[in-house]
């Protein structure tokens, strides 16, 4: 495990130490408040100055974890994210996970995304939602939709989401809610540092749940985005934390109790503007 968590960090610092060797017009946008996702789990549209197209590499390592607050071994994802034009931005991704137990899994996401309320300006409030359909590592075919709210400055970043899910199984709630919040405060230059939590199957915290229980990850986060360059860089890690347990759960297809440990993920992503 240790290995392996040094082994993303590695390779999340190396892509880093080539950063400034890319290079973007700082008039167009350029900068923190330019990059297309500055928080790992809470996903929001583009503001007026991050309206690229970026080419978005995630990977991560995860014990004891359930989808999607991390995978349970190691983790590659690879994603598209651009603006389609009248505050429309859309999100592609395709994963692989390398299971602990040696298995080898797929997933796929695409969502659309819409802003109703902000998003004419770099800075400042924005309000919108979003319409998606995802293929997890388990098979199991979801719709979701999400409704996303962010804030953001030179100084300051904030993003909240609500997501709603609906999983086409029989074995799985009629209805998922998963929240979502990340703060970022600039530390120095572009680097920023705080906090995100995850929050799923809360409503397990009053009553019974079909997938075992209420989940909360928990932990800082960075965000970096070199002077100049294309490249953007975010890294989360924390411990998941299993509030409840409700008898079963449905985790890879089979039925299940929750981990009776508490989890932990590490994950990071490194974003480029090509367009």
């Amino acid at each position: 495990m240790v290995r392996k968590i040094y082994f993303s960090l590695f390779l999340f610092l190396s892509i880093s130490y080539i950063a400034k060797a890319q290079s973007l017009d700082d008039s167009a946008g350029g900068g923190s408040i330019a990059q297309p996702q500055p928080f790992l789990y809470t996903i929001n549209s583009l503001n007026p100055a991050a309206r690229h197209w970026s080419l978005n590499y995630s990977g991560g390592y995860g014990q004891y974890t359930v989808t999607p607050l991390g995978f349970d071994g190691v983790n590659q994802n690879v994603a598209v994210k651009g603006y389609l034009g009248n505050r429309f931005s859309m999100l592609a991704t395709m994963g692989i996970g390398f299971g602990n137990g040696g298995n080898t899994k797929t997933s796929q996401q695409a969502e659309l995304f819409k802003d109703f309320i902000g998003g004419r300006t770099p800075s400042g409030f924005r309000l919108g939602t979003s319409l998606g359909l995802i293929r997890e590592f388990s098979s199991d075919i979801v719709a979701l939709s999400r409704l996303n709210a962010a804030y953001e400055n030179f100084s300051w970043k904030l993003a909240a989401n609500v997501r709603v899910e609906k999983a086409f199984s029989a074995n799985r709630d009629q209805f998922d809610m998963i929240s979502s919040f990340g703060i970022l405060r600039r530390i120095n230059g572009q680097f920023f540092g705080g906090v995100e939590a995850v929050g799923q199957d809360l409503e397990g915290l009053w009553e019974s749940e079909t997938e075992g229980g209420a989940k909360v990850l928990v932990g800082p986060t960075l965000n970096y985005v070199p002077v100049g360059s294309r490249l953007s860089f975010s890294l989360c890690a924390g411990p998941i934390y299993y509030v409840t347990h409700s008898p079963v759960t449905m985790f890879d297809s089979a039925v299940r109790e929750l981990p009776s440990n508490t989890g932990f993920t590490i994950k990071f992503n490194v974003g480029f503007n090509f367009l």
